[in-house]
């Protein structure tokens, strides 16, 4: 289980950090605001992806200076020695994830053929909109109750935007690993399967690899090209659809979305109205006779 703790302690007025990490990988999260703290010089064992989103922060980075503003990115490598402060008077909000080398390279080479060179981040600052939303949907996925599947592709997401499109020594010249389209079918119909019939438990990225016969970036590929969406959307329909069942039964929203696998109601009240357009509230009364 993660673990994610509020910090205040020695921070000025208007500071604020709420942190979290993973048990069981190397895999750290960070959502602070600083007005008046200062970082002192340090570096990490992990890389480090940040995206500024509010204010703009200002640091020292492999002797000379840099500006992450609203939007930018900031990239570090391991190692990277570094400092920080706000840059304007009302400080910065940013979201900051420390990601082991191990698990940067169990992604790549999930992703690719052959085991490359380690990537290498040359810019500490860069204004990519596309990495910034990957690192934005990353984040809540990461420090929340998301689902395994949810985490991993959004993990996946990120450490290849960050890769194929910033580093300078990437991992990833072989290529992406693609299924011919008769065994992407087959792939794809497997993992299809698979979340039918577990709909109800929580199922990870690599037990969908496991069942369709390929890695999980060639699984994520195949099922998007065959059904029009990620595998952890298409578990999301599932138990939807599952949860609209039990409202036409008389079940109310609250037991509907405890049986249907949802962390808890909101979660569930908002990916309803999302998908089919209504409350779970009004879809269970559009049955009543009036």
């Amino acid at each position: 289980m993660s673990r994610q703790s509020d910090a205040h302690d020695g921070q000025g007025d208007g500071d604020w950090a709420r942190y979290w990490r993973d048990p069981d990988r190397p895999l750290e999260a960070m959502h602070a605001h600083f007005v008046r703290h200062v970082f002192h010089p340090h570096s990490h064992d992990a890389y480090s992806f940040a995206v500024t989103e509010t204010g703009a922060q200002r640091f020292t980075c492999r002797g000379a200076g840099h500006t992450s503003a609203a939007g930018m990115v900031m990239a570090f490598n391991p190692d990277d020695p570094h400092d920080g402060e706000s840059a304007v008077e009302l400080g910065f909000t940013y979201r900051i994830m420390h990601i082991g080398p191990d698990v940067v390279r169990d992604v790549l080479d999930d992703v690719t053929d052959g085991r490359g060179a380690m990537p290498l981040f040359a810019q500490p600052v860069v204004d990519d909109p596309v990495l910034a939303q990957a690192l934005r949907r990353l984040h809540p996925a990461l420090v929340g109750a998301a689902d395994p599947l949810v985490r991993e592709e959004r993990l996946s997401a990120a450490v290849e935007a960050m890769v194929r499109r910033n580093a300078t020594r990437n991992a990833g010249r072989a290529g992406p690993r693609e299924l011919p389209a008769g065994a992407q079918t087959r792939a794809a119909r497997r993992a299809r399967d698979l979340l039918t019939a577990a709909w109800d438990r929580p199922l990870t990225a690599q037990e969908l690899a496991a069942t369709a016969g390929c890695s999980r970036f060639a699984l994520y590929r195949a099922f998007r090209a065959e059904y029009g969406m990620a595998p952890s959307d298409y578990q999301r329909l599932l138990r939807l659809r599952r949860a609209r069942t039990l409202l036409v039964a008389g079940r109310s929203a609250a037991d509907a979305a405890g049986e249907a696998g949802f962390a808890d109601q909101a979660h569930f009240h908002r990916w309803f109205v999302r998908c089919f357009g209504v409350t779970p509230g009004a879809y269970r009364r559009a049955g009543t006779r009036s």
